[in-house]
Parts: structure tokens; sequence; C-alpha cells
């Protein structure tokens, strides 16, 4: 099968399953994660054998995977040969490596075959565009880094694509990215809100949060300044994992990906997941480090894949706190919303962890004193319900934009946790 037909035929795949009940998609997607550990995980070196059950495997993890790269891949492609390939083109033979960011603190690599980019290209068509493909469509992607990914869709007429690289400041290419006037933009939260502050003259017909927590004070500004609801894209180094449907849900993407779903407190959830779509690289039970609070309610768009009502936060940057109870951990979404419900008038902040007994909160020096101080009290108030001692520190200070790491309102600075 030739590239673009791949896209195609990917495209009318996620098409055609998204219409099946729950009950139909169960037995489709049971078949397919049976096919892919019968054929395509035994081929990596890591494996060797096909389980009797997904669940005999081990879970894994981005440390394991990045210490024993060519056991995970069916090249037996080193770490060192993928990172010699990205410092060159991106390419390795046949294959396209990518990398993450880095700013979660290491960063992760993946490998994929020309058909997966293509089966990529086909599957995010069908879930964020379908509706607009046939018209044409210029597709803006403002992310940090380049991938290969993004290739497959400069070889289709009905898709021009241009890349903006956000390191370099959005200045740098506003005229540019206006000039392109754009159909579509994927783009950090930040970066929508920063368009927003700054009038840029865009007027798309769709719009995605992609590649950072979409906070929910971010949403309104953005939908307000582009008079469109705003859509997410949950993608990571190692996959798609949810696009928002017309209806507005936030639909995971059980159609390449068996979830599993680790409790994590607080009606939170990490999930495990397996690419059963993949071939080259294989992804099996790889814990993520992602909070999620899935929905309880079926889409009314009538999608038989789950939905995810929140895309909390990272599990490394829930605050690890000492109380009267021993140990506790605090989730980004609680800390949060324990400053933004403290005050309307609040609409940025950074709330940092920087030590076991240490608190930092960031607010810009145009906030009143008096909103400044009910915020700082809320987080008092929360540590005090919950038996912590710790001291929280007010900081009066601007908070810039930030182009070269990823927006984390809340985050924690402690050594990882084991």
């Amino acid at each position: 099968m030739n590239a673009l037909a791949e896209a195609v035929g990917s495209f009318a795949l996620t098409r055609r399953v998204s219409r099946k009940s729950r009950a139909e998609f169960e037995r489709w997607q049971a078949a397919a994660l049976r096919r892919f550990l019968d054929h395509d995980l035994p081929r990596a070196p890591f494996y060797r054998l096909a389980p009797a059950r997904l669940a005999d495997l081990p879970v894994t993890d981005k440390a394991l995977l990045m210490a024993r790269f060519e056991d995970f891949n069916i090249h037996g492609l080193t770490g060192a040969e993928a990172w010699a390939a990205l410092a060159r083109d991106g390419r390795a033979g046949a294959l396209t490596v990518g990398a993450s960011t880095g700013t979660s603190g290491n960063r992760g690599l993946f490998v994929i075959s020309e058909a997966e980019k293509y089966r990529w290209l086909g599957t995010i068509l069908a879930k964020a565009a379908s509706d607009l493909l046939w018209r044409g469509m210029r597709v803006a992607v403002i992310l940090p880094q380049n991938t290969g990914l993004y290739d497959s869709a400069r070889k289709s007429r009905l898709i021009k694509l241009a890349f903006f690289d956000l390191t370099l400041g959005p200045e740098s290419w506003r005229e540019v990215l206006e000039a392109f006037d754009p159909t579509v933009i994927i783009a950090p939260p930040k970066i929508l809100r920063h368009f927003a502050a700054e009038d840029f003259r865009l007027a798309p017909a769709r719009v995605f949060s992609a590649a950072e927590t979409l906070d929910p004070v971010d949403r309104p500004e953005i939908e307000d300044f582009f008079k469109l609801p705003l859509d997410q894209i949950y993608m990571a180094t190692e996959g798609l994992f949810a696009v928002t449907c017309r209806q507005g849900g936030l639909h995971l993407a059980e159609d390449s990906v068996f979830f599993e779903f680790e409790p994590a407190g607080d009606g939170l959830v990490t999930p495990l997941v397996t690419a059963f779509r993949r071939q080259t690289q294989i992804m099996a039970r790889y814990r993520m480090n992602d909070l999620l609070r899935l929905s309880e309610q079926p889409c009314r768009c009538g999608s038989p894949l789950r939905c995810v009502d929140e895309i909390v936060g990272r599990m490394d940057d829930a605050f690890r706190l000492a109380s009267e109870n021993g140990p506790m951990l605090v989730t980004p979404d609680v800390l949060r919303n324990a400053v933004l419900k403290a005050d309307r008038r609040i609409d940025d902040f950074r709330l940092i962890q920087t030590a076991p007994d240490a608190i930092e909160l960031r607010l810009p020096p145009a906030l009143s004193d008096e909103a400044a101080a009910v915020a700082h009290r809320a987080v008092h108030m929360l540590l005090e319900a919950r038996k912590v001692s710790a001291t929280v520190t007010l900081i009066r200070a601007p908070l810039p934009l930030e182009t070269s790491r990823k927006l984390r309102r809340v985050e924690c600075r402690l050594e990882r946790a084991p």
C-alpha cells in the first residue's frame, strides 16, 4: 500500500469505527489488540513471545524505554543512532525519528515508519477536520520543534501546512502567520492567549489547544478572541491520545490505543497505554505521567469512544508534602483551583514547590494587593485543611511569555520521586 493510500485507509477506518455501538467497538478493539499481541509485539526484542493476555506484560515507562531503546523497536535502532539521526535530518534509513521537547526533565525518542506516519495523518484528519478537508485546509502548527510527522501532510494537495517555531517567539513570524491566513491553528494555549492579547489578525475555522495542559482560566480568553469553541488535541511523544469532537467531547483515541487506568486519588487516573496500531516502536502497558478525569457519561455525538472531562496536569507536578497524617500528594487541579477561585480577577499565576516545606506563589504586579492577599490566604487554608505545615511565600513579579519551555502554572521542583 502506498503512503497516501495508507492515509486514506486510516481515515476511512477511523470514521467507520466511530459509528459503531460501544459493544461492537469493544469487540473490534479486542480483535485488533489480539492481532497486535500475536503478530507485532513479539517482533520487538524486549518481548519475543506473544502473551496470553495483555495483563501478563510488565508495565513500562520512559526510563526503561530510553535505557533499552533498541529492544523496543523492531529494527534494533539504538538510542545513540536515533539521536544521531535526529541531529541530521530526522531520518534513519526509511524511518523517521522524533523527540519530545524535554520540558518534563528528560527527552523521549520515537521512531516510526512511512506507513505509520501516513496512518497518523489519516487518523488525525478524520478526528479533527473531516468536515474541512474537502474544502482545502491551511494548517498552522505552532510547536517548540518540528517533527517528521508533519511531512506527510505536506504531500497532500488538500492540505497546506506551515510550521512555526515557538522557540523563536511569535513576533519573529507574526507577519508570515497572518499572511498564511490559516483555517486551522494548532498551538499551546499560552500562544493562543498571546494571539488574543496582541490582537493577531487571524480568522480560522478551527482552533486546537495542544502540547500543554489547558487550564480553565485560558479557555474563555481564547474563545472570546477567535469567536470559536476551543478544541483540544492530546498528543505526546508516545502517540495521539485524544481529540475533541464537533460536540465538544474530548474522545480518547481508543481506536488505536488500548487504555488501562491506575487510580491517582480524588477521582483522577493515570493511563497505561498500549498502541496497537504501531508496528515499528512497540508501546505496550506504557505508564504515562498525566492525570486525567474521565467522563462518566457518553458523548452526545454518538461516538463509542470514551471521553475525558479534563487533563489535569502531570503527576510529577503534584506537590509532595508532609502532613500530620503522613506523606501527602496534592494534585495540580486542587492547587490551581485554590488560587483561581480565590478572586475572579486572577487570570495568571505560578505556584511552585521549591522544597519539601516551601511553596512560592507568584502573581503579577498589576493584580490588586487585595486579590493577591486573598489568593495567598487561600493556599494557606488549603494546606491547613490537610494538616500540612509549609511556608507559602508571595512574590509579585511579571509572568512573561516563555517560549523555551512548557507553561506549568503548578510546578513541583523537588527531585523526582523514585
